[in-house]
């Protein structure tokens, strides 16, 4: 992030105040089906194992498509891509409104109808990043991304506690409103108008496919960036857990639950804003590494907290903790990459940070199957510090780092 949306001249731009306004919508209905999701088959089962698996069903699609997506986001119409997936995901949850109305949801439904999203957000992602950049002027670029990071933090901020909300009132209704979210989301997409379609430049192979993976690895800095955000949130990721601290342990209900779903996007918010006014001029890889160290630091007193709001106050934290990094790794990655990789590389980008957090969430409820739910969140803390020293010995390139 370069620098803040100081005035709405860019929402003039008609394509991209509906890509905006799609973003946000999408976010929105995400952020309450996952508030919703996890609180209802943690209630059917009462496991915190099943909570990992769906992390598990988020991840897999991810994981195996991602690349493929993105080939296809540069072959294919990439609105067309959006619309689909977006209706995709918007049938999957109205499948999930009938089933929890008409009761015949269970465990297994869920988590197949999880799974289906998953594969419509896996083609979903690539498509709509490399979609931004040809709906405004080259010089107004920098604006739309701060732009599209500010709606995307205020709307996971809101979209959890929304859900929590709602949910009062039963599953059935947050599903039929992200639904109508989906809906929206893909009409406001289906009706900008790009100019340009996506240019075939080369003929698909397993070397254009994994050309961003190895871009990567010749770079360390941004190879070690990367991997350290990939360990971190996959060790310290505990959002799949909050269900339980929230019914079992702060006693809060579905309306806290999406209070501390939404505390981590406020504390991410508050610090973007600080970093795109006070941009780090030095230092900047050391101060991402004790960034990655307070997230460990905050990960652990959240697991033994009992408090409803030190834990909110702490979860703001690591939230703050984790865009230092997010920051940090994105300029890394923009700055060092030709233009001509720069998709293949986002992919690559987008695989590694977004498989962590549903891979994290997997590995949360299986270590809290086995030890506990106090000590797996621990135990996840302190594995974050520990990885965070590792790297700095073993990436001293990312130490070197001074100014982004």
């Amino acid at each position: 992030m370069h620098a803040l949306p100081h005035s709405p001249g860019i929402l003039h731009i008609r394509g991209f105040r509906l890509f905006w306004a799609a973003r946000i919508f999408n976010t929105l209905a995400y952020q309450m089906s996952s508030v919703a999701v996890g609180w209802q088959i943690y209630d059917l089962t009462g496991d915190v194992f099943d909570l990992g698996l769906v992390g598990l069903a988020q991840f897999l699609p991810m994981f195996v498509l991602t690349l493929m997506a993105g080939q296809i986001a540069d072959r294919y119409n990439r609105r067309r891509i959006i619309c689909l997936c977006q209706l995709t995901e918007a049938a999957g949850t109205l499948l999930m409104a009938a089933g929890s109305y008409y009761g015949w949801l269970h465990k297994e439904s869920i988590l197949g109808l999880v799974l289906l999203i998953a594969v419509a957000r896996s083609f979903e992602r690539p498509a709509m990043q490399a979609m931004m950049p040809g709906l405004v002027p080259i010089g107004l670029l920098s604006q739309a991304v701060a732009w599209n990071t500010s709606s995307f933090q205020t709307a996971t901020i809101i979209g959890p506690a929304l859900g929590g909300i709602f949910y009062i009132w039963g599953p059935a209704r947050v599903y039929s409103i992200v639904a109508i979210l989906f809906i929206a989301a893909s009409l406001f997409i289906f009706t900008i108008r790009l100019e340009q379609e996506p240019a075939i430049k080369e003929p698909v192979s397993l070397r254009s496919v994994f050309a961003g993976i190895s871009f990567i690895r010749s770079r360390p800095e941004i190879l070690g960036a990367i991997s350290l955000d990939l360990f971190a949130v996959l060790l310290g990721g505990a959002t799949a857990l909050l269900p339980v601290y929230a019914k079992e342990i702060l006693f809060v209900g579905p309306g806290g639950l999406g209070m501390l779903r939404a505390a981590p996007a406020a504390g991410a918010l508050i610090m973007s804003v600080l970093l795109a006014v006070f941009p780090l001029r030095r230092k900047a890889g050391k101060i991402m590494f004790g960034a990655v160290v307070v997230f460990g630091l905050v990960t652990a007193g959240f697991a033994v907290s009992t408090s409803f709001y030190l834990s909110l106050g702490l979860l703001v934290i690591l939230g703050a903790a984790d865009v230092i990094s997010m920051v940090v790794r994105g300029s890394l990655v923009q700055m060092n990459t030709p233009d001509e990789m720069r998709g293949r590389v986002s992919a690559v980008n987008v695989l590694f940070v977004g498989t962590s957090n549903q891979l994290g969430e997997f590995e949360s409820g299986l270590t809290a199957a086995w030890f506990g739910t106090v000590p797996s969140v621990m135990l996840g803390g302190i594995g974050t510090i520990i990885v965070a020293v590792i790297w700095m010995r073993c990436f001293p390139e990312l130490t070197r780092v001074n100014t982004l």
